[in-house]
């Protein structure tokens, strides 16, 4: 069990961002990423359908690949799915969301007094940030924004470019994130145009996004439940995405930072 797997899945490869911070924090655990690549993106989605499509990929994580842990690296599939899957897999294993933990994290900081959000559609209309962040600090203003265009603009590999700077200027000029001194990336795609970001702000401001601090996460949560893995060794992760393309090869490079196999994975209700 402690030599299991951990399983990581998002909507497309924007999760390998959340996959590369848990390597680098738990260097001797093994990782088996799922990107939904087929029914990208999950912005678009209602929440009934991402349920769906969430479900039967933790299920083909526990039963296929035997992980000890499930990690939601995907803010669209964390807000819809991760009740369901917390309640569906209780005692078998534990269930991260990308959510809980940057909410934790950003209220612990007292420098932060009105934060910025931005996010897909069904994070925004979720609205779980607005009601876990009014619940535990209600003196933490926030601004929400919905930025639909961001990720398959990032999933079509357009950053740091002209095109990609007039989408950020015109999101980010919105006025209802004016007067922020902090901006939450609600969704894990984005920490791929940060830099972009924090120039717009003039890099005045904390950049937030959720791949260092759910890695921190769940090494607390696998330390807590004695799930550590031990042995000593190299650990053999494994990439899979659900719909195959040379584009999605040459962008999983820059979402982990290194070249990765990626490999077609047909679900089992396939």
């Amino acid at each position: 069990m402690l030599t299991s797997p951990i399983g990581v899945f998002d909507s497309g490869i924007g999760g390998l961002t959340v996959a590369q911070a848990i390597h680098n924090a738990l260097p001797r655990e093994e990782i088996v990423y799922i990107g939904d690549t087929a029914h990208m993106p999950y912005g678009d989605k209602s929440p009934e359908l991402i349920r769906h499509y969430a479900h039967d990929i933790s299920q083909c994580l526990i039963k296929q690949f035997h992980c000890k842990a499930l990690v939601i690296a995907c803010n669209t599939a964390s807000a819809s799915a991760y009740e369901l899957l917390r309640d569906s897999f209780k005692g078998i294993l534990p269930v991260i969301n990308v959510i809980d933990p940057m909410v934790e994290y950003v209220i612990s900081r007292n420098d932060l007094h009105h934060v910025g959000i931005i996010a897909t559609k069904a994070t925004v209309s979720s609205g779980v940030y607005q009601e876990k962040i009014s619940r535990r600090k209600k003196e933490l203003n926030y601004s929400v924004l919905s930025t639909p265009l961001l990720a398959p603009m990032i999933e079509e590999g357009f950053y740091n470019n002209s095109i990609s700077h007039a989408i950020l200027h015109e999101y980010l000029s919105n006025e209802v994130l004016q007067g922020i001194d902090g901006l939450i990336l609600a969704c894990t795609h984005y920490p791929l145009i940060k830099p972009e970001i924090s120039s717009f702000f003039d890099h005045k401001i904390p950049i937030i996004d959720s791949a260092e601090v759910v890695a921190a996460k769940l090494k607390h949560i696998l330390e807590k439940e004695k799930l550590l893995n031990t042995a000593e060794g190299f650990p053999n992760h494994q990439f899979y995405i659900t719909d195959y393309s040379d584009h999605f090869v040459r962008t999983a490079k820059l979402f982990y930072g290194e070249q990765i196999n990626l490999q077609r994975l047909n679900l089992s209700n396939e």
